[in-house]
């Protein structure tokens, strides 16, 4: 089983996550931003990736510190659990309606970290949670997954409908970047034996 389980202390958030690769897209999910959870939600189920988030922040000043948090910790169990990524597909490419929305995601795990996040919000905030930090989470994300990863919503009108469509684009994205290729699965799938740097 590809799993991991990461903890996160600072003076402003006390995170744990756990993952499991192998799993069927079971969440508990639990950061005080209802919002955030949702979109947690629905990272796993669509991913098929057994997630659990329990995070304390200090929300009282914003949710800044907890979404970002919350993506580095993921981050980094998602690439413990690679391990070292021998058999793993690793590229895949997503389109992903939303109603009137329509999103791309692409990724590679390659151990070489980057985000390019072409996305525009309509609105501020989604509830009371500030779209902005929509691109920092991916940013956390793919930093400490080490991934390369491009978001692009191509059309939309709705805010929630946007952020919506990149989290399940990232899921069926990562779904299909992590799984075993069985015609590879004895190898890096790289000609230079190895992923990163």
């Amino acid at each position: 089983m590809r799993t991991a389980s990461i903890k996160r202390k600072t003076k402003e958030t006390d995170i744990e996550v756990a993952v499991n690769l192998d799993g069927s897209g079971v969440s508990e999910v639990a950061t005080g931003i209802g919002f955030f959870d949702h979109m947690l939600d629905l990272l796993a189920r669509h991913s098929r990736i057994d997630i659990t988030v329990r995070a304390d922040g200090d929300l009282h000043v914003d949710h800044h510190h907890t979404t970002e948090d919350v993506g580095i910790a993921l981050g980094q169990a998602v690439k413990q659990a690679l391990g070292s990524m021998v058999g793993i597909s690793r590229y895949a490419s997503v389109y992903m309606p939303m109603d009137e929305t329509l999103s791309r995601v692409v990724i590679d795990i390659s151990g070489r970290p980057v985000l390019v996040f072409k996305v525009g919000f309509p609105r501020d905030k989604i509830g009371e949670f500030d779209t902005e930090l929509v691109r920092e989470w991916f940013n956390a994300f793919a930093v400490n997954a080490g991934v390369t990863l491009h978001v692009e919503t191509l059309y939309g009108e709705n805010s929630h409908h946007i952020a919506e469509s990149c989290f399940k684009g990232l899921a069926r994205a990562l779904r299909a970047a992590v799984a075993i290729d069985p015609r590879a699965a004895n190898e890096v799938p790289s000609t230079k034996g190895q992923l990163g740097g």
